[in-house]
């Protein structure tokens, strides 16, 4: 995600999970193995935090050591969507999802060569406008380079990153509702072009979206959604608005265990 997320963005992510009853989907009630699940999101890596959505790199290593340490159980996005929708096996306890936004070069510089060592898959929700384009944004050649391993999955994070919410008192609504599907449909269809891998899941940017996002979103095609949220996710939660962690450089690696303990063995 561009720029700062303020606790008012993630207040409103929050408060857009509940809004419509109609993207719940079907829950395994015999599992109970599985009550709540962290999905964790980061964005760029340095070895210094230079800004509030920077990861220093030796902190970032000590996340991956310490839920290697906790015996997590670190599963691809898809399995836990493919089990909400009924189409999967069960998830294994203790597991945990790990996600990155935006598409920035430290995901392919810093973040890949020290998640490779772990073998873990990621989905990586990007922007398509800003690829090979921004200065801080990976190349094409780079996400290819990525997706080719199959470590990775790619998700769409919208073309390019508008705050969908607040673009609502700027149009009317035909028109925003024809920006939105644009957004949705041009980043799907960039990404799948240009990887040649499916594209089902979307990541909201600045963690924000409605009723009526959500709606399109499954109306483009979409399986599931992620907002922010600071919170597990369960099989209750909105299938088009699910929570993640967002993962900043305050995340220490004291905070990320008690965290991960409290819901694993909670």
């Amino acid at each position: 995600m561009k720029g700062f997320i303020s606790r008012r963005h993630a207040a409103l992510s929050i408060a857009s999970a509940g809004l419509t009853p109609m993207v719940h989907a079907w829950s395994p009630q015999a599992d109970s193995a599985v009550k709540r699940l962290p999905i964790l999101t980061y964005h760029r890596f340095s070895n210094t935090a230079t800004d509030s959505m920077t990861v220093r790199t030796s902190l970032f290593r000590a996340h991956l050591r310490l839920i290697e340490r906790l015996k997590c159980n670190v599963i691809p996005l898809q399995d836990w969507v493919d089990f909400r929708c009924g189409k999967g096996t069960a998830i294994p306890e203790r597991s945990v999802i790990l996600t990155a936004d935006d598409g920035h070069r430290s995901q392919f510089e810093v973040m890949a060569p020290i998640l490779a060592s772990h073998g873990w898959k990621m989905t990586l929700f990007i922007y398509p406008s800003a690829i090979s384009n921004a200065r801080y944004a990976m190349t094409w050649a780079q996400v290819h380079e990525m997706t080719r391993s199959r470590q990775y999955a790619l998700g769409s994070h919208t073309y390019w990153h508008p705050n969908l919410i607040r673009e609502q008192g700027h149009m009317s609504l035909a028109n925003y509702r024809q920006f939105v599907t644009k957004q949705l449909t041009w980043s799907k269809d960039e990404l799948q072009q240009r990887c040649g891998q499916p594209v089902s899941l979307l990541a909201w940017p600045f963690g924000l979206c409605d009723g009526d996002l959500m709606g399109q979103a499954a109306e483009c095609g979409y399986q599931a959604a992620y907002a922010l949220g600071n919170r597990p996710t369960t099989a209750n939660d909105a299938l088009y608005a699910e929570p993640r962690y967002l993962m900043v450089d305050s995340f220490s690696e004291q905070r990320l265990e008690a965290l991960l303990t409290s819901i694993l063995n909670g």
